[in-house]
């Protein structure tokens, strides 16, 4: 496993992480065992940063990383998220009265007297604008509750705001060969500003792994069948906006050019991980052997120059006309 520092926090993390959203909910049915069996995994193999939300499974999610601390004495960290679990997820309901319920909540759930990184959760636009929110968050700093804390955004430009604020110490964005902007400007200014980048959905919602076809099925509480349109969430979190049947055909073309000894999972990972200003992946797992898929490819080496290139274009002919302009 490979580390890279987190902002200003002190903190060297794993270059690829474990995102925590499948085994809380909305990726399918969710078995405790093998997910805490992933968790395990997971640490066994170098992972010290684990990402989750409060509304991962109603704080299921939270909840399980409370268990693994319980079980490990392996030291790593834990960001998690706020903000959505308001009856309208809108820029009023991010008050400090709602703010501080939510991590008192979270605190809770995870077992601990301060929340290791809490991430506003892909908050409207204009709370980027809205400076006392983020006073809010740095009077939880100030009082104990929360160490550091960053964004999870929709946009880049959400996160080209959120550089504005001395406080925020990371920014989590998506960001895999299907949605490449973020690197054009943003990760150089946020590397200039200190501020570390987690690159979230980093498998495009599976896509990228290479294992589904037109005849793939989903359950009914997977986002991958309920949100295509967007109807439950930003349509930009499912499958990355890309419409399925165009991230098929992107697919295929990309499987021409997975190097020897890679899965497409893995070259997709390594992809991330060969831009220096990203601190980490978090690609999700529920199982330990996608754990070990994912983390192995950490390890494995630089992609040649042919390779950057033939992502780059196809990017450029299936995706880049789909979502560049709308993230």
């Amino acid at each position: 496993m490979q580390y890279r520092p987190l902002g200003r926090t002190g903190w060297n993390i794993s270059t690829v992480s474990f995102g925590a959203w499948a085994i809380g909910g909305t990726w399918g049915p969710v078995d405790d065992t093998e997910a805490m069996s992933a968790l395990h995994y997971a640490l066994d193999v170098g992972v010290n940063f684990f990402d989750t939300a409060d509304v991962y499974g109603d704080g299921h999610s939270e909840r399980l990383l409370a268990r693994l601390r319980r079980e490990r004495k392996d030291t790593f960290y834990i960001a998690t998220k706020a903000g959505r679990r308001a009856a309208r997820h809108v820029a009023k309901a991010y008050t400090r009265k709602n703010l501080t319920a939510y991590v008192e909540r979270s605190l809770a759930n995870l077992e601990t007297e301060a929340l290791d990184l809490l991430q506003l959760h892909c908050p409207p636009t204009s709370v980027y604008y809205m400076p006392e929110v983020f006073g809010v968050l740095d009077g939880l700093v100030a009082a104990g509750k929360v160490r550091h804390y960053g964004v999870s955004v929709e946009k880049v430009e959400e996160g080209m705001k959120a550089l504005d604020y001395p406080g925020v110490q990371s920014v989590q964005i998506i960001f895999n060969p299907f949605r490449q902007r973020p690197a054009e400007r943003f990760f150089s200014m946020a590397h200039a500003a200190g501020v570390g980048i987690l690159a979230r959905l980093p498998l495009c919602s599976g896509l990228l792994t290479g294992k589904f076809s037109a005849d793939s099925t989903f359950a009914e509480d997977d986002h991958r069948k309920f949100n295509r349109e967007g109807a439950a969430f930003d349509k930009g979190e499912t499958f990355s906006g890309i419409d399925y049947a165009t991230g098929l055909a992107a697919v295929r073309e990309l499987r021409r050019h997975v190097p020897e000894g890679f899965t497409m999972g893995q070259m997709a990972l390594r992809w991330i991980q060969m831009n220096p200003h990203v601190t980490c992946s978090i690609p999700g797992a529920r199982r330990p052997l996608q754990v070990a898929e994912n983390m192995a490819a950490a390890d494995l080496p630089a992609l040649d120059p042919a390779t950057m290139r033939a992502i780059a274009e196809i990017y450029g002919q299936y995706a880049k006309p789909l979502v560049h302009g709308r993230w």
